[in-house]
């Protein structure tokens, strides 16, 4: 079977490691780039020998299958729109959307075009979900009844050229975080059922520190920065959860869940690998490594890591190479519209409990992704 085309829309900072990772995949192949910003999309086209076009021009092409969409949030929605219009299938960038009244139009348009959709994050994908999952799906830790969900830091001013976006709304944590750990938990516990919350500003402005159009200059903070709650699942289990841009340090683990069997800390849902930790009715935390699992292996740093940070896991296309699969096969996949929607009503429930009061019910019940084994995961890759 042939290779898809993909089509690139938006070649801002994270373009870079798809652009990168995308040759290592089957089935897919980089065909051009676009940006509003020529000059970006010229400078990425120029570093990986593809053609960089117009906006305009990229739906039309006949070499381009797929759209990847990793535009800012807030035109999410109708860069998909108008790819499916074009009769495109599309993958994009976390969020879905921003609106879930949106995601639902995305979900009709592409059942009604007989198109797909896919959506980051794909991380679940990767060898610490895939685990996580074989452990939970095992019974080892019995059934989970509670846990905690934390990603706690200072915001994006001191490391991205241009934070503007990630404090305004559609941005903060909870939609620009929040993805990575509710597509974890979900492949791990299913659908959430209902959500309640608190939601806080800490700081009315922020001072942009890295290198930069924006250097030295502050930024006006317009949601909320701190999202404290809990996430209620169909499977009965309660898990409280914190996004928070107003932490300076902090010592919790990612995630942590508790079972009538047992205990287990999940890898860091921002990275593919990790180490996962398990114990049995109380006993010694076990720590097992995914690095000699299939997207475990840690392949990257970022160059605002301190020295004594490791590198990491960080596989994204595998969600793009996993659409394009379930596109030339004719299978359901994973990373799907229907997870992203799912997200996309949690995230947008979060806020509105947080900043109004009260508990949310979530009206998109869907099922949980289906298991993903490693001779699945290994089948999408081309590397070496």
């Amino acid at each position: 079977m042939r290779d898809l085309g993909v089509g690139i829309v938006g070649c801002g900072v994270i373009s870079g490691i798809y652009l990168k990772n995308m040759p290592l995949f089957k089935g897919v192949r980089l065909a051009a780039c676009t940006d509003i910003i020529p000059e970006r999309s010229r400078e990425k086209a120029r570093l990986h020998n593809i053609e960089a076009v117009p906006p305009e021009a990229m739906m039309q092409r006949d070499d381009v299958d797929i759209i990847l969409n990793i535009t800012p949030p807030k035109v999410h929605y109708e860069v998909s729109l108008a790819a499916l219009e074009a009769g495109k299938h599309v993958f994009s960038e976390k969020p879905l959307c921003i609106e879930s009244s949106h995601a639902a139009r995305l979900l009709k348009e592409a059942d009604d075009r007989g198109l797909k959709v896919g959506c980051a994050p794909d991380t679940f994908l990767g060898a610490g979900g895939r685990l996580a999952r074989e452990i939970i799906d095992s019974g080892r830790i019995g059934k989970v009844v509670a846990g905690t969900c934390m990603m706690m830091g200072h915001g994006m001013e001191h490391w991205h050229p241009e934070p503007t976006a990630f404090y305004q709304y559609g941005g903060g944590p909870m939609f620009d975080v929040g993805p990575y750990y509710l597509n974890a938990l979900i492949n791990l516990l299913g659908p959430v059922a209902s959500v309640q919350a608190r939601a806080s500003t800490a700081f009315q402005k922020r001072h942009v520190t890295a290198a930069g159009p924006l250097k030295g200059q502050d930024v006006s903070v317009e949601t909320p920065t701190t999202l404290m709650g809990q996430l209620h699942f169909a499977s009965g289990a309660d898990i409280n959860i914190v996004m928070s841009w107003d932490v300076w340090k902090h010592g919790h683990p990612a995630v942590e869940l508790y079972g009538t069997e047992g205990s287990m800390r999940v890898p860091d849902p921002n990275f593919f690998g990790g180490y996962l930790e398990v114990t049995d009715r109380g006993g010694e935390w076990q720590r097992i490594s995914t690095a000699d699992k299939p997207f475990g292996k840690p392949n990257f740093r970022a160059p605002a890591w301190p020295a004594t940070r490791p590198d990491e896991a960080n596989y994204r296309c595998l969600g793009i190479a996993e659409l394009a699969s379930s596109v030339l096969h004719g299978t359901p996949h994973r990373a799907s519209v229907g997870l992203g929607l799912h997200a996309v009503e949690v995230m947008q429930a979060t806020l509105n409990s947080g900043q109004g009061g009260g508990e949310i019910a979530i009206a998109s019940q869907i099922d949980r992704p289906s298991s993903f084994s490693d001779a699945e995961a290994l089948a999408l890759w081309a590397g070496h």
